[in-house]
């Protein structure tokens, strides 16, 4: 699909060039003596080493929030369902592939230690694969279910990478509905997956401002087995609600045996460093249909009026 790079330029007449015309006209111009080689004599936007220093990092945060904003908004995403989860999960195919692998490696090397831990490894994936297919199907029926419904219609939202973030903007894709994937440049590349569409994958520096998008919109959060990302996104939303910088919106904890051996919540109340109360801004799911009927129920509640 072809992006259209100027689609944020107003469309009414202009009484003075726009950036993108003086720029490409400064290429166009040839400038003779030492000023033609000096930075300073750049189009400050058209200047990427001033861009990239420390000094202009207010400039790059604010362009971080906006571009996503005014892209989110031209294709009307107004609401949204947050779904985090471990990039770790394979897909159906992935995990089958490594089981074999796993044994066949096993057969030929069965001296070898490695053998056995690759073999305990794809075993795993296998169990998790449970979380992959419940994903994929949860994100179907809110695609589905609220474009059917008389509610606003539902957008998932992910953070655009394999495992869970794939199995969500997967299910969207199959219920022909759009989602949106919010990738992060890191040191070991975080490639998009290729369920979501090209003009709502967006890519960001900023971790602050990547998860300030999470929550822009968002009407509930459900949260698979994950690891530091996941737990991080988790309790930054806990701590938003807790603290009521947000609103209370449904947190849904997707798995109950996992949650509870990675924390004890209870512990927490027991010395005193959250409230009882506290334990009642998430609660727990275990299917896909279970956690629909509970964002469903809550988001009714919330807005007061009945939707289905």
């Amino acid at each position: 699909m072809k992006i259209n790079k100027n689609k944020h330029r107003e469309k009414k007449p202009r009484l003075f060039p726009s950036a993108a015309d003086d720029a490409a006209l400064a290429c166009q111009l040839t400038t003779v003596g030492d000023s033609a080689q000096s930075s300073a004599f750049l189009l400050a936007y058209d200047d990427k080493e001033f861009l990239h220093s420390d000094a202009m990092r207010a400039v790059r945060v604010m362009l971080e929030l906006s571009k996503p904003e005014l892209t989110l908004n031209e294709h009307q995403i107004e609401h949204t369902v947050v779904m985090f989860g471990s990039a770790r999960i394979c897909d159906p195919e992935s995990a089958d592939k490594n089981l074999q692998a796993a044994k066949q490696f096993l057969t030929l090397n069965p001296e070898n230690p490695k053998s056995h831990i690759q073999l305990r490894s794809a075993q795993k994936q296998m169990e998790y694969l449970y979380y992959y297919q419940q994903a994929r199907e949860l994100a179907k029926t809110i695609s589905t279910e609220s474009q059917r419904l008389p509610m606003p219609t539902l957008h998932v939202i992910t953070g655009g990478g394999p495992g869970i973030m794939e199995a969500a903007n997967r299910g969207a894709t199959e219920a022909c509905s759009q989602s949106v994937g919010l990738n992060i440049v890191l040191p070991h590349e975080q490639l998009p997956n290729p369920y979501i569409p090209p003009e709502l994958c967006f890519r960001f520096h900023y971790f602050a401002i990547r998860k300030m998008h999470f929550l822009m919109r968002a009407q509930a959060l459900v949260v698979f087995p994950g690891g530091f990302g996941t737990l991080d996104e988790l309790f930054e939303t806990l701590t938003l609600v807790q603290t009521g910088k947000i609103k209370p919106l449904p947190i849904l904890l997707f798995g109950k045996s996992y949650w509870e051996k990675v924390i004890n919540f209870h512990t927490l109340v027991e010395e005193g460093m959250i409230a009882e109360d506290d334990l009642h801004l998430f609660e727990y799911v275990e299917t896909a249909e279970e956690a629909w009927e509970v964002i469903k129920q809550r988001l009714a509640d919330i807005d007061g009026e009945k939707w289905g």
